[in-house]
């Protein structure tokens, strides 16, 4: 019994089977927020998503069963936690006060294409290491928006009252050029006013748009290849030739020892040509 669901757990073609399960649950859902589809294929809408309830459990069982002897492993990857509170959380009753709980659920149960998909995985893993790192640059951002807000208020509010009227209307409309869409526009409204408007824009778009933007580009690729890292690790952990790899690469780790030893020697007797000590000659076993 365990062992089938091992083999089920881990054979591709029962995740290919599951990813379709979810497909069709995201058309069911669809179909549903048509008043006259659901109420011309009700009776087959309620009986298509019990199946796929049915699916999503024992998909999950299959998976817990998988870690026997000790299911509770199952829980240690934070996407296997995420797809059963879905799966568990969608077995909520459709009425009563749960009721829209219940429905987030279902509707939840499409997110579940993320948990399929390792490059998903890959992406919100990286989105979500990003986050912190974010910090200083989402400062240094505010910082900059916050300046040229307080500065386009001063230099052009008599010229543009409906931009830069006030700080609040400063900071969206830096926010729309932020986006670089209609920016040329808003700078042609106070262009006549003030002819060195250009210098403040193309200075807030090469600073804003072109410094600090592509710092948040640079933090999530340097995410992205830790996670990519991690992610190898934890593969190559799972591997059934995990012992040998670890074994190679104790291997290396002494060769390197030994030829830095060597290296260390042939220069204390001066020169890189001297040959071994004599015990290493006579013990090849120590090289």
């Amino acid at each position: 019994m365990i062992n089938l669901a091992r083999r089920m757990a881990e054979n591709p073609r029962f995740q290919q089977f599951i990813l379709v399960v979810i497909l069709v649950g995201a058309v069911v859902i669809g179909v549903e927020t048509s008043p006259t589809l659901a109420f011309r294929f009700g009776a087959v809408i309620a009986a298509v998503e019990m199946l796929i309830q049915a699916i999503f459990v024992a998909e999950v069982t299959i998976r817990v069963f998988a870690h026997w002897p000790r299911p509770l492993a199952f829980f240690r990857d934070g996407w296997n936690v995420f797809d059963f509170v879905v799966v568990t959380a969608s077995l909520l009753p459709q009425a009563g006060p749960v009721a829209m709980v219940a429905r987030l659920a279902r509707l939840l149960r499409v997110t579940r294409l993320v948990s399929v998909f390792p490059e998903l995985r890959l992406i919100i893993g990286t989105m979500v290491r990003s986050i912190p790192s974010m910090g200083h640059v989402i400062v240094l951002l505010t910082l900059l928006l916050y300046v040229y807000a307080v500065l386009g208020f001063h230099f052009f509010r008599p010229a543009d009252p409906g931009h830069w009227g006030s700080l609040a209307a400063a900071l969206l409309t830096l926010f729309q050029v932020l986006t670089l869409e209609g920016w040329v526009e808003i700078q042609s409204e106070v262009l006549e006013a003030q002819p060195w408007a250009w210098l403040y824009f193309s200075s807030f778009v090469f600073v804003a748009v072109f410094v600090v933007v592509n710092l948040f580009i640079a933090v999530v690729i340097n995410n992205l290849e830790s996670v990519k890292h991690e992610q190898q690790v934890d593969a190559d952990r799972a591997s059934p030739h995990h012992a040998v790899l670890e074994a190679i690469q104790d291997v290396r780790l002494r060769l390197s020892e030994l030829e830095d030893r060597l290296r260390a020697i042939a220069v204390e007797r001066g020169g890189a040509g001297t040959a071994p000590p004599r015990e290493l000659q006579d013990d090849p076993g120590k090289r």
